[in-house]
């Protein structure tokens, strides 16, 4: 199977006029404050499928030329690329192997380089970072990190920082932040915030991207439109095991295509494996990744759930979205209910000093499953294929698919 991530995220892609236009701006701002007293720091926000990691790994590449260019403002610069996604790690590192300029060992996750550098007491210029909303927002002992903030303790490791960041895809309370948490850690910098508007992830008329936004933004259930099915595979079902069928069809024709799924299926060991089970429909949740390739493109995980630790960051053609048991219609029909007592990815939840009010810690719950829910969503370049776990939404969505296919 085609390396689709790597080839998505080369420098070698032609950037659009906006993704150009903000590698420019980049650069622009990180050369005018490279020698400030202070760190700066620039922040691309965008929702999934924006181009956000399409315009850092351009500019990383431009970056690392300009490093080894004796003419250059930024000549002899030491820089790094940072993520905490395992998996996307790995795309950015089989990069690295390909280009000239770019070294894997220029590819770190947070943890890694700040212990090695805090260790050396040593400092670099310039740092990018994808997927800044999984830093570490407090101590994790378990990973080796023991300051408090990763973004803070990468502030005072460097000159210069270009973050993108995207508070909807914040998935676990150890990585716990929002727009206003953010906005108010960066008062003492000087910080440029730019956006990205553009979806090129999904081949979607915008009314289905204005439906899966209302579905895990507050939570509304807006009516299913005929539009949705515009240049865009969109599907209801009403049974797993069909909606699977479906997916391996797909990836048999156009490859990358996978079935996901949201928490809520309690662990239960069959042979070593953890499977999730929706009538006939009976496949194991992805497993540990010890390879190089992405998980997705794996031919053998076709016979995989996949999830958003696997998932995230990455393109399907087409994904199969099982809706699991905290995903459910509310009493008055017009909303979506999330029942936190149905969560069982309790990785996601582990404690925080500074989240003591019990409502305060339900309402990050709910938005951390719903965020979930929207980077699943929206994987799909092709199509989307949708099953809920809920009798009661699993009614509503199929009668309203019906409705709009005949």
């Amino acid at each position: 199977m085609q390396n689709q991530a790597v080839k998505k995220l080369s420098p070698f892609q032609q950037p659009t006029e906006e993704q150009s236009q903000l590698i420019t701006e980049a650069k622009q701002f990180i050369k005018a404050h490279i020698h400030d007293s202070k760190p700066a720091i620039l922040v691309i926000t965008g929702d999934a499928g924006t181009g956000k990691s399409v315009v850092l790994s351009q500019l990383f590449y431009d970056l690392q030329q300009a490093a080894h260019d004796a003419t250059s403002p930024l000549a002899k610069t030491q820089n790094y690329f940072l993520v905490n996604h395992p998996e996307l790690l790995k795309v950015y590192r089989n990069i690295a192997g390909e280009l000239p300029g770019l070294l894997k060992k220029n590819f770190q996750r947070p943890t890694s380089l700040i212990n090695q550098l805090n260790k050396k007491r040593a400092r670099f210029d310039i740092g990018v970072v994808d997927e800044s909303h999984l830093l570490l927002s407090q101590p994790d002992h378990y990973n080796n990190y023991y300051g408090h903030n990763q973004l803070l303790s990468l502030l005072k490791l460097c000159h210069a920082l270009v973050i993108v960041f995207d508070d909807h895809q914040v998935l676990r309370l150890k990585t716990y932040w929002t727009r206003a948490r953010l906005k108010h850690l960066l008062i003492p910098y000087t910080q440029k915030w730019v956006h990205l508007n553009h979806q090129f992830r999904m081949q979607a008329d915008d009314s289905l991207i204005n439906w899966i936004n209302r579905f895990t933004g507050d939570r509304q259930l807006l009516p299913l439109q005929p539009s949705f099915r515009n240049h865009y595979d969109f599907r209801i079902f009403s049974d797993a095991e069909k909606m699977r069928q479906a997916i391996v069809h797909q990836n048999n024709q156009v490859g990358l295509s996978r079935i996901v799924s949201t928490t809520g299926y309690p662990s239960t060991l069959d042979g070593g494996r953890h499977f999730i089970t929706e009538g006939n429909f009976h496949l194991p949740w992805d497993q540990y990744n010890y390879t190089a390739t992405p998980w997705a493109e794996l031919p053998e995980t076709i016979n995989e759930v996949g999830s958003i630790y696997t998932c995230q960051g990455f393109d399907l053609n087409y994904v199969g979205l099982i809706l699991g048991p905290p995903v459910k219609l509310s009493a008055t029909g017009q909303k979506i209910e999330i029942d936190t007592a149905k969560i069982t990815d309790s990785e996601s939840f582990k404690h925080r000093d500074d989240l003591t009010d019990p409502q305060e810690l339900l309402n990050a719950k709910v938005r951390l499953n719903l965020n979930a829910i929207n980077v699943l969503m929206k994987r799909g370049v092709k199509g989307l294929y949708l099953f809920a776990h809920d009798p009661a939404l699993r009614q509503r969505l199929n009668q309203e698919y019906q409705a709009i296919i005949n």
